[in-house]
């Protein structure tokens, strides 16, 4: 176990930052790592696959790669499948499930694929020991990945169980809530979050950062448990718990050292949302997640919230799109009853309730009062900087799931009128 070919799989456009977090982690240099399109792979112990599963931020699993064949059609899966030692990683006592990913694959059945590779694997087993695993599609004590491309199978099994972007603490969310990972992706590719872990032991160093449109709290809570040290898995479990290379007193280890390295940073970071009750969610999901003293939560319009900091900052924000964005802190909604659809949808436009546009007003009120401050807006819509009438000073490329995305960097120029800032000390609850 201390040479296994692994997979990190990540939303396209995280892929570099992936690539910089695992160095960061494991400590692996050079030839060990290779980026390509959607992931990391790399060459590591069993180990750096236990740390990785902890740490990472943007990864969505971790995956160690078991077979790479050729093949032509479904018997040749079959027979890929069936030369893999899954005996050395669970038992028949134990339920697994076959998950089919392709690219331009020729076979016209991935559900066909996926049973060819799960009777493999049940006739292995069968084989060496005269009884075989069940197949639990819902709850499965074991994931096996096969991604298909024009001529080759890649076998994997998977480490994390859940994806990695449920780190255990959100159990209150919105109707479309921004995923852990992409918010994390955001944060570093803002470079708030190297700025944050180059920063003295206060983090007064580090500029602070805020999210206008928080909803259940996503950007803050990870922002905050980046500044503290606050390993992204500590409170879950991991589906490795249940392979048999697991070793508890390893993992113990593991686990107390990280706990070990937290650090008592009281960071600046802020949010307010126009709905009182996502303000809620995320005070509680920011406690779950450890932080719930490490961040200042409000509620309020983000075309009227004043800077929450007297020194220029970041802003973060993934805005909402495609309602009526409504004032005094009761969110909009135009939709018709039994509609369904999320505050957050990837959709053309937003309007205040007085039937104006949201972006140009947001942008005005931030060029008058927010000097100093740089945004960072992640948003489907590729048009967004000449509908708030500002030039981006860069943009990155990012997917939300299956939506194209960009990542746009507003810089508000110095000089302009400043307002008094917010007071972000007591947090306002309906």
């Amino acid at each position: 176990m201390n040479s296994l070919q692994l997979f990190l799989p990540c939303a396209a456009g995280v892929e570099d930052f992936l690539a910089d977090e695992v160095h960061r982690v494991t400590g692996l240099k050079g030839d060990d790592l290779l980026v390509g399109r959607g992931g990391v792979v790399l060459r590591a112990s069993w180990r750096d696959a236990l740390l990785l599963n902890l740490h990472s931020r943007l990864a969505q699993r971790v995956l160690v790669q078991l077979s790479h064949t050729s093949y032509r059609n479904e018997n040749d899966l079959y027979e890929a499948a069936s030369a893999v030692a899954w005996e050395i990683w669970f038992t028949t006592r134990q339920t697994f499930k076959i998950e089919v990913t392709a690219q331009h694959s020729p076979l016209k059945s991935l559900n066909f694929a996926a049973l060819k590779i799960k009777d493999a694997v049940a006739d292995r087993f069968r084989h060496k020991s005269g009884e075989r695993p069940s197949v639990d599609t819902q709850w499965p004590d074991v994931r096996i990945y096969a991604h298909l491309t024009t001529d080759s199978a890649t076998l994997y099994i998977d480490t994390s169980g859940e994806p990695l972007f449920k780190r255990g603490w959100r159990e209150d969310k919105g109707d479309a809530p921004l995923k852990e990972t992409l918010a994390a992706a955001m944060i570093e590719a803002s470079g708030w979050g190297q700025q944050m872990r180059g920063a003295s032991a206060d983090a007064l160093d580090a500029p602070p950062l805020y999210d206008p449109c928080c909803g259940s709290g996503t950007i803050a809570i990870e922002a905050a448990q980046i500044a503290c040290n606050i390993a992204a898995g500590s409170f879950r479990r991991f589906g490795f718990e249940k392979l048999l290379p697991h070793q508890p007193h390893v993992w113990a280890a593991i686990r107390e050292q990280a706990e070990a390295a937290r650090v008592a940073r009281m960071p600046a970071i802020f949010g307010s949302d126009v709905a009182h009750r996502m303000v809620d969610f995320a005070q509680r999901n920011a406690e779950r997640a450890g932080v719930g003293d490490r961040v200042q939560l409000r509620g309020g319009d983000a075309l009227q919230r004043m800077p929450p900091s007297e020194r220029p900052g970041v802003m973060l924000l993934n805005p909402p799109y495609g309602e009526r964005i409504a004032v005094a802190g009761v969110a909009g909604d135009s939709r018709e009853p039994g509609q369904t659809g999320g505050r957050f949808g990837a959709r053309e436009s937003a309007q205040t309730e007085d039937g104006g546009d949201f972006f140009p007003q947001l942008a005005t009120h931030w060029k008058k009062n927010y000097s100093g401050w740089t945004a960072w807006v992640l948003t489907p819509d590729l048009k967004l900087p000449s509908k708030m009438r500002l030039k981006e000073t860069r943009r990155v490329p990012m997917w939300n799931g299956p939506i194209e995305c960009r990542l746009f960097k507003f810089d508000m120029v110095k000089g302009s009128a400043r307002g008094k800032p917010d007071d972000f000390s007591a947090r306002s609850r309906s």
